[in-house]
C-alpha cells in the first residue's frame, strides 16, 4: 500500500479511535490497533499523539470550511434569503451524521485547554467566522448561526435527535430538519 493510502488508512482509524476515547483517553496503541498497523509505524509517520490529534482535529474543521465554501460557490447568496440560510444550515446538518467527526470535534473543543489544540480550535473557529461573514451576514448573525450549530453539536453528542418524548423531543422538533431526525431512541436513554 502507498504511503499516502496508509496515511489516510491511519487518520480515519485515528478519527475513530479519539472520537471513542478523546485526546486524553486514546493512546497511539490504540490508533495502531484500530489501523491494524504497528505503534512504531504510527509514531514514525505522526510522531506525537499531539500531532496526530491535531491532524485529525484540522480535518474536522476543513470539512466544515468546505461544505460552507461548497455553499458559496454553488450560487450567490443573499443573506436575506431564508432559502440560502437553510442551504448553509443543511450543509452543518449533513456532517453531523458522522458522529466521528462530530465526536472529534467536541474533544477538541474541551481539550482546548492543551495549548497547542486549544490555537488549532481557535484558528479553526476563526476561519469558519471568517467564512460565514462572506455570506454578508453581520458578525451578530454568523454568532447566532454558530451557536445553533454548537446546539446541534450538543444534542447530537448526547443522542437526543432519536428523542421525541417530552421537552428534549421538542427542543429536537425546533432544531433538525425533518430528514435528520432518527427513530425514537430505546427505553432509558431518552426522555
Amino acid at each position: 500500500m502507498p504511503a499516502e493510502e496508509r496515511r489516510e488508512l491511519i487518520l480515519h482509524a485515528a478519527t475513530r479511535a479519539f472520537a471513542a476515547g478523546g485526546y486524553a483517553g486514546t493512546s497511539t496503541d490504540a490508533v495502531a490497533r484500530e489501523a491494524g498497523v504497528s505503534q512504531p509505524y504510527v509514531v514514525r509517520m505522526f510522531g506525537t499523539k499531539l500531532e496526530l490529534f491535531l491532524a485529525v482535529y484540522g480535518l474536522a474543521c476543513n470539512r466544515i470550511e468546505a461544505a460552507f465554501r461548497g455553499v458559496l460557490d454553488e450560487r450567490p447568496f443573499d443573506p436575506s434569503s431564508e432559502d440560502d440560510k437553510e442551504r448553509m444550515g443543511l450543509a452543518y446538518t449533513a456532517l453531523l451524521a458522522d458522529t466521528d467527526f462530530l465526536h472529534v470535534l467536541m474533544h477538541g473543543f474541551t481539550a482546548s485547554s492543551v495549548p497547542e489544540i486549544g490555537v488549532r480550535a481557535r484558528d479553526g473557529m476563526s476561519r469558519i467566522f471568517a467564512i460565514l461573514l462572506e455570506t454578508g451576514w453581520s458578525p451578530e448573525q454568523v454568532r447566532d448561526f454558530i451557536a445553533h450549530g454548537m446546539l446541534l453539536n450538543v444534542l447530537v453528542a448526547i443522542g437526543a435527535p432519536g428523542s421525541s418524548l417530552g421537552p428534549l423531543g421538542e427542543l429536537v422538533a425546533s432544531c433538525f430538519p425533518e430528514e435528520m431526525r432518527l427513530p425514537d431512541a430505546p427505553a432509558g436513554r431518552a426522555g
